[in-house]
């Protein structure tokens, strides 16, 4: 287990070197100078270039590269072009809505779909494993920002239980901020739940035909004692795959739901950077949800040598 281990962490460190270099080369290949946007059209020549030399455009792109990424690694993420603060501040400050919001949003696709997947497989070809296919079918189609409107409409306009965006703050109560980001996370479940659910039964299906299920049933187990003892824990390696891939998705990609609810979290403030030219935010933020992704990639492949013993016994 710790030699898997030992592996999957130089894989985690190699792949985080590539994505910074990958990260830094596009945005700064970008067109457009961050100096030139912030003073307009007509500045002139040497406030111009007394304004790269401030923000540190004017040394040469490696130089730039290797000072970001040893900033990174001791928390300096410098200081932001457009606001004038530091960057790792404004992540920190927008990081409070954007991981609770993902996290309360896997924690609802997991609750919607493991009780759906196992309900239809343990059920099919009958209605209700019918019935939660074309539910979840329709959960799929149906693009997130489209299940916000609907629950802004309903929850927030109509019957006037949640307020239609923004966020109070942790600092005004804990459930105050809970409710701000229900309807959110709602919206962004409601399809991570459906495609969750369609995996969950596809791969107890699968385990379902094996050999090794028939010879317990063949010793006397029930088909239910038999799916819960055995099936789900062999089941579970594609489950946890989609599982991390969708909180690193939430996590990064709310960037439409944070827009639709007036929400400051990491997605609205890339958004931002990418209008104002902020190249230093947007570099760090997406590093940072880069980071994030490979990190839960990497705690799936130790899931996987729990779940699954044939790992550890390869390594």
């Amino acid at each position: 287990m710790v030699r898997y281990a030992l592996k999957r962490a130089l894989s985690l460190v190699i792949s985080l070197i590539v994505a910074s270099a990958v990260i830094f080369l596009v945005v700064e290949v970008a067109p457009g100078d961050p100096a030139s946007f912030m003073l307009g059209l007509n500045a002139q020549p040497d406030t111009l270039a007394a304004l790269r030399a401030e923000l540190g455009l004017d040394v040469p792109r490696l130089q730039r590269y290797f000072l970001w990424v040893g900033g990174m690694v001791q928390g300096d993420f410098g200081i932001s072009y457009a606001y004038r603060s530091p960057v790792a501040q404004m992540i920190a400050e927008r990081m409070w809505v954007s991981l609770p919001l993902a996290l309360y949003a896997l924690g609802l696709s997991t609750a919607i779909a493991f009780p759906a997947g196992i309900y239809a497989a343990s059920r099919r070809g009958t209605l209700g494993d019918t019935v939660v296919m074309g539910a979840t079918q329709l959960g799929v189609a149906v693009p997130n920002f489209w299940f916000a409107m609907i629950c802004v409409l309903i929850f927030a306009i109509n019957l006037r239980w949640f307020s239609a965006g923004g966020f109070p703050g942790w600092e005004k109560g804990f459930w105050g901020g809970v409710k701000a980001l229900t309807l959110p996370a709602i919206a962004l479940a409601l399809p991570q739940g459906a495609i969750l659910a369609r995996v969950m039964r596809s791969s107890l299906l699968d385990m379902l035909g094996e050999d090794f299920i028939r010879t317990a049933r063949a010793k006397g187990l029930s088909r239910r004692q038999t799916l819960w003892r055995h099936a789900l824990r062999n089941a579970m390696i594609p489950v946890l795959t989609i599982i991390g891939l969708q909180f690193s998705f939430l996590l990064a990609g709310a960037i439409i739901i944070e827009q639709v609810f007036f929400l400051p979290g990491l997605g609205r403030l890339v958004f931002q950077s990418i209008s104002a030219r902020d190249l230093i935010v947007v570099e760090s933020v997406v590093m940072l949800l880069v980071f994030s992704v490979i990190v839960v990639n990497f705690a799936v492949d130790l899931a996987y040598a729990v779940v699954d013993p044939r790992l550890r016994a390869r390594t």
